[in-house]
């Protein structure tokens, strides 16, 4: 099928809880995805963190194929060697001591907050349970998940909300020690927060907070299911703080696609669960197992950890000219491969843009812009997204678009000057905010040449967009705008 007979289906029968781009993915190799009419993408959101190896990779096709030939499942009455081998694999390469497998970030974040509540009644008193999270933090979307995620946004409608969760500004250590009560038993937190804006944490903040919940007695549990597994250029981003959690919760990339969780803590912790405590049907079957594996054995045997980071430098190099060109945008964060790039303009047009020359980027609230590119990808690929995505109409005259543009109106006079003054050699014309065209050097010349210094006015349109998208480009940027608040992904 094509791309409007697959959404024409899927708007007929799925639920309508994500706002879908126009857009069917079909296939995918490495860094490259395509869609159901044929066309090409180079791919840096990577199913959201979680195509770590990206598309097809030969090992983990053949652990698959491997592992659904002799068993896709059984249950957890029941030793399953693929899912012993992993939990080993985890432990020895954390700080943590044992396992429990799930089916997604939201069921581990789930089973780390039941977790953490069994510990604390039975070491705490039976009046410890209240959870402390952070702004802007995202931890999933079951009813206990929601309500940990410190945005507002996403708990409207579900009241009411389970008790016992309070939240605290990230990066802000006065004000955690301000939001712990007699009933808390724990701090929850991203060490880098993703879906809220990718934000890193400060290292003498966490430090802080280890030092505060030894202090008093509480658990600090790290949620890095979107940070985690070689995201940051370490295989788990706590390595980079100096900081050991004593409960952590990973998915998206541990199976490299297929759906698992998982929830780590220390033995002390994790001895609180006892049998019937706590369970998954289809948690660590087999099928998934053996794919994790796979991925482990990758990130080891090809060097990606190292990789991640040289990529990771580069890719930020690249942003950084971006912003010594564009004055919209404002700061780049992250760490690795997992990075943020805040404008003072909607960030939702952009993406459009982007994906009109054959990019696949996606925002963050209204104006910000994440990239989250397979771990594997190369330095031709940055290159290609820097100048053939990022810095290529119709981004770039958007982008240019906030610094400086002039009106139908504007005189001749006054364009120069803005020419002269930016070192530009094309200004958007914006009308009605919307761009209704573009002036180059050529077109001022032109305008001289036939109006001399009297000119009042450039031709309304003097040169359309070659490469916008019909009626007009505004149009399709402010129609892609319109969902960028909230896109239904994480």
């Amino acid at each position: 099928m094509g791309n409007r007979e697959i959404m024409e289906e899927g708007q007929k029968y799925l639920m309508n809880t994500y706002g879908r781009l126009p857009l069917a993915l079909v296939r995918g190799q490495g860094a490259t995805v395509w869609d159901g009419d044929g066309r090409e993408y180079l791919d840096l959101v990577s199913g959201l963190a979680v195509n770590a190896l990206g598309h097809a990779h030969p090992r983990l096709v053949q652990a698959i194929r491997e592992q659904g030939e002799k068993m896709f499942h059984c249950s957890n009455l029941y030793w399953i060697e693929p899912q012993v081998r992993l939990a080993r694999i985890l432990v020895e390469n954390s700080c943590l001591d044992r396992v429990f497998f799930a089916n997604s970030g939201a069921e581990a974040n789930e089973g780390a907050i039941k977790l953490a509540r069994k510990y604390a009644k039975a070491q705490l008193g039976e009046d410890k349970y209240e959870i402390i999270t952070m702004n802007r933090s995202f931890h999933g979307r079951t009813l206990a998940t929601l309500t940990a995620t410190g945005q507002e946004k996403y708990q409207q409608g579900y009241s009411p909300l389970p008790a016992g969760f309070k939240y605290a500004p990230f990066n802000d250590l006065d004000a955690l020690e301000q939001a712990l009560g007699p009933h808390t038993c724990a701090v929850m937190l991203e060490p880098i927060q993703g879906e809220g804006g990718v934000y890193p944490a400060h290292k003498d903040y966490l430090q802080g907070v280890r030092r505060i919940c030894d202090e008093k007695g509480l658990l600090l549990i790290f949620d890095e299911v979107q940070c985690g597994m070689g995201r940051t250029g370490t295989l788990f981003a706590y390595e980079q703080y100096g900081v050991e959690p004593d409960i952590m919760t990973l998915a998206k990339a541990l199976a490299g696609g297929l759906p698992i969780g998982a929830l780590l803590a220390k033995e002390k912790v994790a001895a609180a669960f006892q049998p019937g405590d706590h369970a998954s049907t289809f948690g660590g079957n087999p099928l998934v197992t053996a794919a994790a594996l796979a991925v482990f054995e990758t990130i080891f045997a090809e060097n990606i950890l190292a990789h991640v980071r040289e990529m990771g430098d580069y890719f930020v190099k690249g942003l950084e000219k971006l912003k010594q060109k564009y004055s919209c945008i404002k700061e780049i964060r992250g760490k690795g491969l997992m990075l943020g790039l805040e404008l003072d303009c909607p960030a939702g047009p952009l993406v459009a843009g982007c994906r009109e020359k054959g990019l696949l980027i996606n925002n963050v609230g209204e104006q910000v812009l994440r990239f989250l590119p397979p771990l594997i990808i190369t330095r031709r690929e940055i290159d290609r997204a820097m100048h053939h995505g990022l810095d290529r109409a119709p981004v770039r005259v958007y982008m240019r678009a906030q610094a400086v543009s002039v009106s139908p109106e504007t005189g001749v006079r006054e364009l120069q000057r803005l020419m002269t003054e930016h070192d530009i050699g094309q200004v958007p014309v914006v009308e009605d905010g919307r761009v209704i065209g573009i002036v180059t050097r050529t077109d001022l010349i032109k305008l001289w040449a036939a109006e001399g210094e009297g000119a009042a006015k450039p031709p309304r349109v003097v040169e359309r967009l070659e490469q916008a998208l019909p009626p007009s480009l505004w149009e399709v940027l402010r129609a892609a705008a319109g969902v960028a608040d909230d896109m239904g992904y994480n």
